[in-house]
């Protein structure tokens, strides 16, 4: 390759990349902030704080909540949001930012992966923009995601903290692996992250911790969206699975597991995988299985509602499109079943699968199926918090915690369709216009 066509190859993205940043006082993180409030949602587990008060951000984390309306010091910004109800920034623990949502399966082959830090940029905006202040990625190119992370963390680029898991660990020519190619071609495109036996499972979770991962992400069952007609069960065997779990933690590393079929779900639980994510066809005996091992479900409820909007338009191919039919109706009870057998919920959208910036719309989803509006808004900040570890940083709005701050108009805890909505965003204490 000559100088001049990798340069063009490599500057490309870039150029591409610049023109979704932003710089100056939209992602300032200013030394001392005063925000100006009147109705204040500090946990979902409590009643909302009314009345004047004034929030005081100092090094982007909150340094005080104070009753009355203080005046800012001189020289420092202040922002009145009096009229609206302020609440923690939300999480989602389920996104893919450096996608949009397409059958298109074929543009691995085209796309390089630098093309998906452009999309991730404009992604992790509009992401912010949502309300939703911390995200974690569920699977991207092998260092797309981990350089979105530093974008963001740095404030070159507006959007969420991002918690990365990079490449999926998946079976060979299973969900999560190269598909629908020529042979040959699968080969080329192979992550690097597929694995067969426990332990070369135990060396991939090490290879990708090496990498730069935050969390481990496995396909444990076949899929929805991949080019295969196979079913939707177990993927790994047990041994496999389990050793992904413990060597995971024995890094300090949690993971999440794709998993739609009940015995897969009920074996990655067992496994001592962390997070199930889906799980359409949970069943009463899975369910036990999750609640002995304190597995947590992350529905994804707007996924299932994504793919069947694009139902009939030629977006999937025929052996995805049949697949889609065949799951949609459990789609629409499961995590209600799951919510009455006591299984402990968190949010997570697939966002990715469907238009990034609608991820709020899950709420009345999970409402729908019989989650009450403050179990739902706890899902996506104190317990989602909890699944992240972090709920000493995020989920909460007191001081010490991470100035992760949004406005609505109305009451969540009453209508969570005013969440798809939000009017104001501050992430790690940068305002995101």
């Amino acid at each position: 390759m000559t100088f001049t066509a990798f340069a063009a190859r490599t500057l490309a993205p870039i150029a591409a990349l610049a023109g979704l940043m932003t710089t100056g006082p939209a992602l300032a993180q200013d030394e001392l902030q005063t925000i100006l409030v009147d109705r204040v949602i500090v946990d979902p587990a409590q009643p909302a704080l009314e009345g004047p008060r004034t929030i005081t951000v100092r090094g982007g984390r909150i340094a005080s909540i104070e009753e009355g309306w203080a005046e800012a010091a001189e020289g420092a910004p202040t922002i009145d949001l009096s009229g609206k109800t302020v609440m923690p920034g939300l999480i989602d623990l389920h996104v893919h930012l450096t996608g949009d949502p397409g059958g298109d399966y074929w543009k691995e082959a085209v796309e390089a992966d630098e093309w998906g830090v452009v999309v991730g940029a404009k992604n992790a905006r509009l992401t912010a923009l949502a309300g939703f202040t911390t995200v974690r990625e569920a699977g991207s190119g092998p260092q797309t995601a981990f350089a979105l992370r530093r974008g963001t963390a740095e404030g070159m680029i507006a959007g969420p903290r991002i918690i990365a898991a990079g490449p999926p660990l998946a079976i060979i020519g299973g969900h999560g692996d190269v598909n629908g190619f020529r042979p040959e071609v699968n080969e080329l495109l192979d992550s690097g992250f597929t694995c067969t036996g426990a332990v070369e499972c135990a060396a991939k979770v090490r290879l990708a911790s090496q990498n730069g991962a935050d969390t481990i992400k496995i396909t444990a069952t076949g899929g929805v969206l991949s080019q295969q007609g196979r079913g939707l069960e177990a993927h790994f065997s047990d041994a496999e699975m389990k050793a992904i779990a413990d060597t995971a933690h024995s890094l300090g590393l949690k993971v999440m597991a794709h998993a739609h079929g009940a015995r897969g779900i009920e074996a990655a639980a067992r496994a001592g995988i962390d997070t199930i994510e889906h799980g359409t066809y949970l069943d009463e005996a899975a369910a036990e299985a999750m609640k002995a091992n304190g597995t947590v479900l992350v529905p994804t409820l707007m996924a299932f509602k994504g793919v069947t909007e694009r139902l009939g338009q030629g977006v999937y191919t025929p052996v995805v499109e049949d697949k889609i039919r065949a799951v949609a109706e459990t789609a629409r009870v499961f995590m209600g079943k799951a919510y009455r057998w006591g299984v402990p919920i968190a949010f997570g959208t697939d966002a990715g699968v469907f238009a990034h910036g609608r991820n709020a719309g899950e709420f009345a989803l999970m409402v729908e199926q019989g989650m009450s509006p403050r179990d739902a808004l706890a899902s996506a900040t104190t317990v989602a918090a909890r699944v992240l570890e972090m709920e000493n940083e995020i989920g909460r709005i007191a001081p010490g915690m991470s100035a992760d701050i949004i406005a609505v108009t109305g009451d969540p805890l009453a209508d969570v369709t005013v969440l798809e909505k939000v009017e104001w965003v501050m992430v790690r204490g940068r305002v995101v216009e």
